[in-house]
């Protein structure tokens, strides 16, 4: 009977490390599912017409895209499972949202052009996802090969957020602006151009105080007007990797492989 008892206990108490264990592991995923559903507003508000709400969902989910990999590795909660959730709410997030989103913004004025456009964003994503997957442990983890989605993304966001700021009607050199920026992102996800992956700055470590300082004064001119500094900063990112290649900076094998 008392060993009867022993085993129950001691099942129970795996159990309910188990239990413990998958809580914790539950933490970086609501992240990713308030990703993914920041990618879902945004795809219903650009079919009811609100764009400005749909670019805001894109940007939403490019903090909590962020976010969630941070907690995971913070938590030591890491998992395969993670990892394939991520990617898939990234594809949605970053692939097939702003496509619709951009779509209906100003694409459907140009026709067969404009349904194109959207799909080699949408393609450029999906395989974009992919090598970043198979790469993940090859590359130098200092440079992204070829813009990061969610980069990508958050320059379309920061485009139509920008126009409709402004209020510009959307005529058809407008729609023709978009074709280009959705084309160039999509294109651009799918090179080898290297942009900065900023995985070296290790927020536990102790930084200067003019960093702070920095930081203050970006959040300051941010609060100006944040759809016109957000779009400047996303674009002049996007160009980096052009600006990265002409001076001779290659994505290279991890110096961390033999």
């Amino acid at each position: 009977m008392e060993e009867l008892q022993a085993e129950t206990v001691d099942a129970s108490g795996r159990g309910l490390g188990a239990l413990r264990r998958r809580g914790i592991y539950l933490l970086p995923n609501l992240f990713t599912t308030a990703a993914l559903f920041s990618g879902f507003y945004a795809v219903v508000q650009a079919m009811n017409g609100r764009f400005e709400l749909a670019a805001i969902g894109i940007f939403v989910a490019m903090v909590l895209d962020g976010l969630d990999g941070r907690v995971a590795r913070m938590t030591h909660t890491q998992s395969e499972f993670g990892a394939q959730y991520d990617s898939l709410s990234d594809m949605v997030s970053f692939g097939v949202a702003p496509a619709l989103v951009m779509y209906e913004w100003a694409l459907k004025d140009l026709g067969k052009l404009g349904w194109t456009a959207a799909f080699v964003y949408c393609a450029g994503a999906a395989l974009r996802l992919a090598r970043f997957n198979v790469n993940l442990e090859v590359v130098d983890r200092r440079y992204f090969q070829g813009i990061p989605s969610p980069a990508a993304a958050a320059l379309l966001a920061g485009l139509v957020w920008v126009f409709d700021d402004f209020g510009i009607d959307r005529e058809l050199w407008l729609s023709l602006i978009a074709c280009v920026f959705t084309l160039y992102a999509g294109i651009t996800m799918v090179t080898n151009l290297p942009f900065y992956s900023f995985k070296e700055f290790d927020p536990r470590k102790a930084v200067p105080f003019w960093v702070m300082l920095a930081l203050v004064a970006g959040i300051a001119v941010v609060s100006l007007r944040p759809p016109v500094v957000l779009f400047l900063l996303c674009l002049a990112y996007a160009v980096s990797g052009y600006v990265l290649w002409g001076i001779g900076t290659r994505v290279r094998r991890s110096p961390d492989l033999p």
